[in-house]
């Protein structure tokens, strides 16, 4: 009988704990090393498009994303006066009564949802990895905490700041975008038209954004404001931030964005850094996730959706692997990955400079928000394992045997 591959992922955020659930879901022993000592995420809010929901679905979160998250019926682009701009385009098919594909959500309760879908032995905190070495058919792995383990495969999904990238062989070189963005979260009661609130809203112009949606089942909500800087700031969601200087830069911009700056307790800050595409994302046992492969700048909210779609291809393609077709397996998996991700990053990169763009003729807002709505449809449209199984077929390989699959406790 033919051994499960063991794969080994270092980093316990969004994208490693949903690789370890797509992997696990396919047959593989996946198991997750977490430098925390303990479960500490902050509190935040993200989006999760209908490219990574369709994932979720398929091992079994549905009920628990609608116990947690907030239904997401799209964007609303409003300029700082509030005048609307656009809305984001209804879909060709409408979803029957009931069911939803996009949710906004708290990254702390989501990240515990995760969490518990997963075995607790599949899970080690206080596990920081220093060093990842391939050894003939296996990779070795030392922790800060002196402890060593062994696997099949490597996937490195620890961050921006990954040592995982420095033992593929890799460095990434931060360049800022020229601003940063606060962030904070507002109880719904202290705002009295967020009752209403069912997506994302977004306010545009004067080389600034302001863009608010409701988590936690609409009981907070979730504000992120970009703002022109010429300092160097951390790139880190916890950094402290200023109420006074963040209702300074917007003086005069419309009455719900006064309100919600109002209404908040705290701010925290950080700085927004691009990045080109790595050259290679894998070695013969050795591959990166989410963050570590592709970070992204957060205007098109797809650093989560990207990070999921990535385990789940990689969960496609290793599933009935044997050993021997491992190397083969990643180099695939990063020929799928790359390209998209790339996009990607493009798209997020294009959407950040039109959300801070002034002076915009009507023709030429009309062209970029074109090429919104148009990525909007390839990117949220995606189903990634039917692309993992279709480059299976061009390689000559079997189709993986799961498709609907139900997460294992």
């Amino acid at each position: 009988m033919k051994r499960k591959l063991e794969v080994a992922i270092a980093g316990g955020g969004i994208g490693g704990l949903t690789a370890a659930l797509a992997l696990r879901a396919r047959g593989l022993d996946a198991f997750v090393f977490e430098q925390a000592p303990a479960f500490r995420e902050i509190g935040a809010g993200i989006s999760l498009g209908a490219n990574a929901v369709l994932l979720l679905k398929r091992v079994g979160l549905e009920n628990r994303l609608k116990s947690n998250g907030s239904a997401n019926t799209g964007l609303t682009l409003l300029t700082w006066q509030g005048v609307p701009v656009a809305t984001s385009p209804r879909p060709a098919n409408p979803l029957p009564p009931g069911e939803v594909n996009s949710y906004t959500v708290h990254r702390a309760e989501f990240v515990t949802l995760l969490m518990e879908a997963l075995p607790k032995e599949a899970l080690h905190f206080g596990h920081r990895c220093v060093k990842a070495e391939e050894r003939s058919d296996r990779v070795r792995l030392t922790f800060a905490n002196g402890s060593v383990a062994e696997a099949d495969v490597f996937v490195g999904a620890d961050g921006i700041h990954s040592v995982s990238q420095r033992e593929i062989g890799l460095r990434t070189r931060p360049t800022s975008e020229g601003c940063m963005a606060y962030r904070g979260l507002i109880p719904a009661e202290r705002l009295p038209w967020a009752k209403d609130l069912n997506s994302l809203k977004m306010w545009v112009g004067s080389g600034r954004s302001f863009i608010c949606y409701p988590v936690s089942r609409g009981r907070l909500v979730n504000i992120v404001a970009f703002v022109p800087t010429d300092l160097d700031c951390a790139e880190s969601w916890s950094a402290p931030g200023d109420i006074e200087k963040l209702a300074a830069e917007y003086a005069g911009w419309d009455t719900p964005v006064l309100q919600m700056i109002g209404a908040l307790d705290e701010t925290l800050r950080w700085g927004i850094y691009d990045r080109a595409p790595l050259p290679y994302w894998s070695t013969a046992r050795m591959t990166l996730l989410g963050d570590a492969a592709h970070p992204m700048v957060p205007h098109f909210g797809q650093g989560a959706g990207q990070a999921i779609e990535d385990g789940f291809a990689l969960a496609a393609l290793l599933e009935d692997a044997d050993i021997e077709q491992v190397p083969a397996r990643l180099k695939a998996y990063q020929q799928l990955r790359r390209d998209r991700t790339s996009r990607v990053q493009a798209v997020s990169r294009e959407a950040g400079r039109f959300y801070r763009s002034e002076h915009r003729s009507s023709a030429e807002r009309e062209k970029h928000l074109a090429t919104w709505t148009s990525a909007g449809r390839w990117i949220f449209d995606y189903d990634v394992e039917k692309a993992a199984t279709e480059l299976l077929s061009e390689l000559g390989a079997p189709a993986p045997s799961g498709t609907q699959r139900v997460s294992r406790r």
